[in-house]
């Protein structure tokens, strides 16, 4: 049976004192915002996630959705916990006042998106997509679409989709063949079908808003010739309610590996109703807003899903009688000691706690710095966070993908033969982490992406924002008496980056698939580091917390040991990764297509 508890004592470590949260009241609009704030709505949210959300993740995957006569069923519960996720505020947190939002900040936003993903990831796609479609809209749509089609997005009562891929083209957008034909009055009509569109049809809100990719007859071929359309499930009527039916009909549901509460769509445009969002022919800028969205939010999911798998495995690795100590009886009074004293099992879950609560500090870095890019009074100090953002984006997206995944088959395997099994929740939780490594933009992409857009960027000017503090930090630690051969090894790794990227500058500016080759291995080599950082500044400010901490002597203890082994056992992949990227491209493209 699956269980879970949000983990609020780490984030109020990550928000409050390694982040500086309190700092946050001098960001425009944040003025309000204060810890105990910030506290008061984790905890409101953890009850949420704890006591509505988390009862219905195993029931929801075993039932799963349904299609009935072109609507989508969601499972029993959902509905009724929608309501009361949307009753409670919950999908306006992070929106703008003038919308009838909340205002608070992305770096509070992601914390409780966190929780979400941990308790019933299937349920937290419903929100999460409308809330990127919301930030699609209010970044380039007009101020009428803003009026008639925000205010309902953001107290919920309408959902949001992303309609990007069809059939023949994913990654490759340039090549979707949707239709959008000029109308008189202003608006379009829009024909074509699309596919994995979640949360495409349902019964949990009245009304759904469709963000479509389309041509106009005019649009030039290319990614260069694509439209970005806000196309409603209903047209509004004159009061604003939903009113006539458009013309857009789910065709099919996908039967997936996980996820299975969260409706995946096929759905079918028929010369629907929509209206332009930005610019003719600049549709990907547009929907880039939503996208790169989606893709932190995704990092988010594989930090969720790692550590929900956490627990369950700690929870079973304390109860399960199996074997003695390697070093003699640790419980003779019991036939068999617990397994947490095996050292493979210890292991294991010191990987995945490393990696949650390396992923959840990162995460509050980069959600700290969407703050600052929208919110600073600066434009100096807002275009250091855009360029930050720009940066990370790939990273997160594809490391805590990665990283969750490893986690949660991890937690089956401290399970052994009751993980394969349903019972207990552990596979369900491998196979919902599964899908983040592909939607959103395969992995392999966000490393391409790194690698060939973000690294040569305004002549290398997005590394600047990481490489600048981590080479401060290094540098004014090195020598520290206590944590000077941590951060030594941090460094090392650093070096080893820095070496990958130079290699990288060099082979790939004359050779594409030289950096082609090196991409995937270079993303992990700088999340890998990334997270390196984040363990050195913990392990330090934990110290420094330690000495006075009283009561929460053990959390510092546990942060201080957990850092020493992500230094120890993980980080030091860091020199492999550096000697995979520079033997360069010979050996994985020298045998022939035919040949495979």
């Amino acid at each position: 049976m699956q269980t879970y508890k949000a983990p609020l004592r780490d984030m109020r470590f990550v928000l409050h004192e390694l982040h500086d949260s309190a700092s946050l009241s001098a960001l425009n609009g944040l003025e309000e915002v204060s810890p105990e704030l910030i506290d008061s709505i984790l905890e409101e949210a953890a009850k949420v996630c704890e006591e509505v959300l988390a009862p219905l993740n195993a029931s929801g995957d075993e039932e799963g959705c349904r299609l009935e006569n072109g609507v989508v069923r969601t499972p029993k519960g959902f509905a009724e916990a929608y309501r009361a996720f949307r009753d409670g505020g919950w999908t306006a947190i992070a929106c703008d006042p003038r919308y009838g939002g909340q205002g608070l900040p992305h770096s509070v936003n992601k914390a409780v998106e966190e929780m979400i993903c941990s308790s019933n990831l299937a349920f937290g796609t419903y929100p999460g997509l409308a809330f990127g479609a919301y930030q699609a809209i209010a970044s380039h749509g007009s101020e009428d679409l803003k009026q008639r089609f925000l205010p309902k997005m953001v107290d919920g009562t309408w959902a949001g989709t992303m309609c990007l891929t069809e059939a023949h083209c994913g990654t490759d957008l340039g090549l979707l063949r949707t239709r959008a034909v000029p109308q008189e009055d202003g608006s379009y009509r829009i024909t074509g079908s699309k596919i994995f569109i979640t949360g495409g049809e349902h019964d949990l809100t009245e009304n759904i808003i469709h963000l479509v990719l389309a041509r106009l007859p005019d649009a030039p071929a290319g990614i260069k010739g694509i439209s970005l359309f806000l196309v409603p499930k209903f047209l509004p009527a004159a009061d604003g309610r939903p009113g006539e039916r458009n013309g857009v009909v789910c065709t099919a549901i996908e039967h997936k590996m996980g996820i299975k509460a969260s409706a995946t769509c096929q759905l079918s445009f028929e010369n629907a109703t929509g209206w332009l969002v930005g610019q003719k022919h600049k549709g990907m800028a547009a929907m880039f807003t939503m996208m790169n969205s989606e893709r932190l939010s995704v990092g988010v999911q594989g930090l969720g899903l790692a550590e929900a798998s956490y627990q369950g495995a700690v929870a079973y690795a304390r109860e399960r009688l199996q074997g003695r100590s390697l070093a003699g009886a640790k419980h003779p009074d019991k036939p068999a000691d617990p397994i947490i004293v095996h050292p493979d099992v210890r292991r294991m879950l010191l990987t995945m706690r490393a990696y949650a609560e390396g992923c959840r500090a990162l995460a509050g870095w980069v959600a700290r710095s969407l703050d600052e890019m929208e919110r600073a009074g600066d434009q100096d100090a807002r275009q250091r966070a855009a360029d930050f953002t720009a940066l990370m984006t790939p990273v997160v997206k594809a490391l805590f993908s990665d990283l969750g995944f490893e986690a949660t088959n991890l937690g089956m395997q401290v399970f052994g033969g009751h993980g394969y099994i349903r019972d207990h929740g552990m596979e369900q939780y491998a196979r919902d982490a599964r899908i983040a490594m592909i939607y959103e933009g395969t992995n392999g992409v966000q490393a391409l992406d790194l690698v060939g857009r973000k690294l040569p960027q305004h002549s290398g000017r997005l590394l600047r924002g990481f490489f600048h503090p981590v080479s401060d930090f290094i540098e004014a630690n090195a020598q520290h008496p206590q944590f000077g051969a941590m951060v030594q090894g941090l460094g090392k790794a650093f070096g080893a980056l820095q070496l990958a990227t130079a290699h990288i500058a060099s082979k790939g500016l004359g050779d594409a698939e030289e950096a082609g080759a090196a991409a995937s291995e270079y993303l992990r080599l700088f999340g890998l580091v990334a997270l390196g950082f984040m363990w050195a500044r913990m392990a330090v400010l934990a110290a420094e917390k330690l000495p006075a901490a009283n009561s929460d002597a053990g959390f510092y203890a546990a942060k201080l040991t957990t850092a020493r082994f992500y230094m120890e056992r993980v980080l030091p992949q860091a020199g492999g990764l550096y000697a995979a990227i520079k033997s360069g491209k010979a050996a994985m493209m020298a045998l022939d297509d035919a040949a495979f």
